[in-house]
This record gives C-alpha cells, sequence and structure tokens, in this order.
C-alpha cells in the first residue's frame, strides 16, 4: 500500500513539472529568451532556456508538503529549502544576466555551509567494516565536496537531457539501495530522492534529444546541490549509503574531475567556456546527443547500480566498490579525451 501511494505520489509530481516546464517553455519563446548557439555550443538551432526552474519550484513545494504531513523533518525542509533556493534564485539571476565569478561562488559556499552544518557534517565513512568520524575536517570535506558537486553539475549540463537522465537514475539507484538497508522502508534520503527523481522526469520530456528547452543553471546547480546533501542525509541515516551515493555518481564526478585537473595543467582559463569534456567529444564523435545520453543511462544502469546495490547488499566493502566503479569510468574519460585540448580533437 505504501509503495501504491508513493507511485501516485510521484505521477502527480511529475506531471506538475511537466506541465509547469510547458509554460516556461511558451514564457521563453514570447519573450525570445533563447540560447544562440556559438562557436562553443554542443547545439546548433536556437533552443529556449531556464525550462529547469520548474524542477525547483515543484521540489521545493513538494518538500513543504512532505514536511507538514511529517514525511521529512523541519531540519531537512530547512536545510534543502534554504541552500535549494539561494543557488536556485543566484543561478536564475545568472541565466537572464551575468553575475561575476566571485559572487556566484560565494553563493555556493554559503549554501554548502548551511547545509552542511544543518545536517552535522560529513556522516562517519565505513571502512573495513568501522565507522570512522572526521569531526571538525569532515564539516570542511563536506563543503568542498557539495561546491564541486554544485559546479560540475553545471559543467554536465552541456547536451541534451544528460543532467536530467543523471539525476533520474542517480535518485531511483540511491532510493533502491536505501530500501535495501532499512527493511524496504522509505527513509528521508529515499523520499527526497524519488520526489526529486520524479520531478526531473517531468522535465526530461521536454528536455530528451532533441531538446525543446534547456535546464539553465538555475536548475543545474541546484540539482548537484541537492544529491551531494541527499548522499549526506543519506549517509547519516546509514554510513554504506555515502559509498553508494559516490558510485552513482562516478560518471559525473569522474569527466569533471579528470577535465579540471587536466586543463589545470596546462594553465587553461577555469572560467572560459570549452567543450573538452568527455561527454562533449563523445557526442561529436557519435554525431549526436542522444547516443551519448542513452548510453550514460545504461553506465548508470547496467554497471554503477549493480555495484552500489553489492555494498548496500554487504557483498563487497564501499572504497573497494569504490575503486572496481571508478577505474573503467576515468580509462573512459581518457578515451573520450577528457580535458584534452581543443584544437587537438576537431
Amino acid at each position: 500500500m505504501v509503495f501504491v501511494l508513493y507511485g501516485f505520489f510521484c505521477l502527480i509530481v511529475c506531471a506538475l513539472t511537466w506541465g509547469l516546464t510547458a509554460q516556461v517553455r511558451n514564457y521563453a519563446l514570447k519573450k525570445n529568451v533563447l540560447d544562440i548557439p556559438n562557436e562553443r555550443s554542443s547545439h546548433s538551432v536556437p533552443t529556449p532556456r531556464g525550462g529547469g526552474i520548474s524542477v525547483v519550484i515543484v521540489f521545493l513545494a513538494v518538500l513543504c508538503i512532505l514536511a507538514i504531513n511529517k514525511w521529512i523533518t523541519v531540519i531537512s525542509l530547512i536545510s534543502f529549502f534554504g541552500a535549494g533556493s539561494l543557488v536556485s534564485v543566484v543561478g536564475f539571476l545568472d541565466d537572464h544576466g551575468h553575475i561575476a565569478a566571485r559572487w556566484r561562488l560565494l553563493a555556493h559556499f554559503g549554501s554548502a555551509i548551511f547545509i552542511v552544518f544543518m545536517l552535522g557534517g560529513l556522516p562517519p565513512v565505513s571502512l573495513l567494516g568501522i565507522n570512522v568520524n572526521l569531526s571538525a575536517l569532515g564539516y570542511v570535506i563536506g563543503v568542498l565536496y557539495l561546491v564541486w558537486l554544485l559546479n560540475l553539475y553545471n559543467f554536465m549540463d552541456g547536451i541534451d537531457g544528460l543532467a536530467s537522465i543523471e539525476a533520474i537514475t542517480v535518485c531511483i539507484g540511491s532510493s533502491v539501495c536505501s530500501l535495501i538497508l532499512h527493511q524496504w522502508t522509505f527513509t528521508e534520503s529515499a523520499t527526497l530522492s524519488i520526489v526529486l527523481a520524479s520531478a526531473v522526469a517531468g522535465f526530461m520530456i521536454w528536455n530528451y534529444p532533441p531538446a525543446k528547452i534547456f535546464m539553465g543553471d538555475a536548475c543545474s546547480g541546484f540539482l548537484g546541490l541537492m544529491l551531494g546533501a541527499l548522499s549526506l542525509l543519506a549517509g547519516w541515516e546509514n554510513s554504506l549509503m555515502l559509498w553508494c551515493s559516490l558510485i552513482l555518481l562516478a560518471v559525473f564526478i569522474t569527466d569533471a574531475t579528470v577535465t579540471l585537473f587536466r586543463r589545470l595543467i596546462r594553465g587553461e582559463k577555469l572560467y572560459e567556456a570549452h567543450r573538452s569534456h568527455a561527454y562533449q567529444y563523445a557526442s561529436r564523435y557519435f554525431s549526436g546527443h542522444k547516443p551519448v545520453t542513452i548510453f550514460v543511462a545504461l553506465i548508470n544502469i547496467c554497471w554503477l547500480f549493480p555495484i552500489a546495490l553489492c555494498v548496500a547488499i554487504g557483498w563487497l566493502d564501499g572504497y573497494l566498490a569504490v575503486l572496481i566503479a571508478y577505474i573503467p569510468m576515468i580509462a573512459m574519460a581518457y578515451k573520450f579525451k577528457a580535458g584534452a585540448a581543443e584544437f587537438q580533437n576537431d
């Protein structure tokens, strides 16, 4: 009965986001709020942008409903609503004008610090069956982790449907792992993950290649922060969930991190737009966005999710599972030239 109730609720959330995205798209077309292709773009047709704000609005509204009905705590409501709102507003303003990088970064750190302190820092890390509490250092690591996830999600939102399918598969995978670890009981993190996946699914209908509307920074940064915060919340519920979350996020973390380091080594300006992520090279190699988006979904479902599941079941230690998950992802990132100088490829 509980699963039926959750299923019905998620369908409503999905429908709300789908309908709101349609309204945002109509507004963008009327007001000529379009993403015009340039030499650094991965698309070739002017496309409405900022549609992901529908995900933010619906998710934050549902947060309030969940708190009123005591499906989540007031602490979770304040944490996710407060930090998520700030990041989304800054992203929205940047979508419709320009905010200096230093102010954006200040907002990112402010949001991360707020949510990490509200949640109690980094959860204990399970190593060889022993929970290691990093205490004060855990707060620092937690903040840096959230800021990096927030920004890498912005970086990885560059082709149709990719950021959406990543959020959906990661959230569903995390929820299943949590349900297994908690004897098929919906925890706060599992509930919020399912709701977020449902909200993004409604937007995904419009964003699937070829996209009819783009997500925009208002949503991509929001998703990165929410996924990171959910992994911390899940880790506090069960320390193994932190490993599961890191495994499920491997595609985005690997591509963005390898790209960052290779560009740093070459001395490139990190704030300048570029097309040197592995997924961008792959989309040019396969002459389209759809093959790459589908491939990432298959990696998440057929490779990363089973490994995370083995951690939840107890068949693999978390650190070993991370190595198994990440080594092929790093190899694949290099295979598709993540961070390579652009002139060497095209």
